[in-house]
């Protein structure tokens, strides 16, 4: 459904930068605070969000060389001006555990960061 979207030549870039941080961005990062990122899956998921934005940005014609040209990652990253996919998880993660610094010492996911092992505290 959005790859014929983001195909379509008659609607503007931003529209589509637009839906893609709003649609793509919000389904693919749910949850990503509890993500272990592997080397591996920050690839594929760096590899996808260049594929998107490939499909958005297009082709650019090249005046120099008098030739089309596809842009490089570091500048199909400038031109967007918002942080990859990865930093963005990176920094839910951030949030989400200074929010649980912040619970009281009782609840679950404070639990889950230290954890007393009879009378040796094991910090995660």
């Amino acid at each position: 459904m959005l790859q014929k979207f983001f195909k379509n030549k008659s609607i503007s870039k931003k529209l589509k930068l637009r839906l893609k941080n709003t649609i793509t961005d919000k389904t693919l990062t749910y949850a990503s605070e509890t993500w272990t990122l592997t080397k591996r899956s920050r690839k594929q998921l760096n590899i996808f969000e260049r594929k998107v934005y490939r499909r958005i940005l297009r082709p650019v014609y090249d005046n120099e060389k008098e030739n089309w040209r596809i842009l490089t990652n570091k500048e199909m990253y400038a031109s967007v001006e918002k942080p990859t996919i990865i930093e963005t998880i990176r920094l839910n993660r951030l949030r989400w555990f200074g929010h649980v610094q912040r619970m009281e010492g009782n609840r679950i996911p404070q639990r889950g960061i230290i954890y007393e092992f009879g009378n040796n505290k094991i910090e995660r």
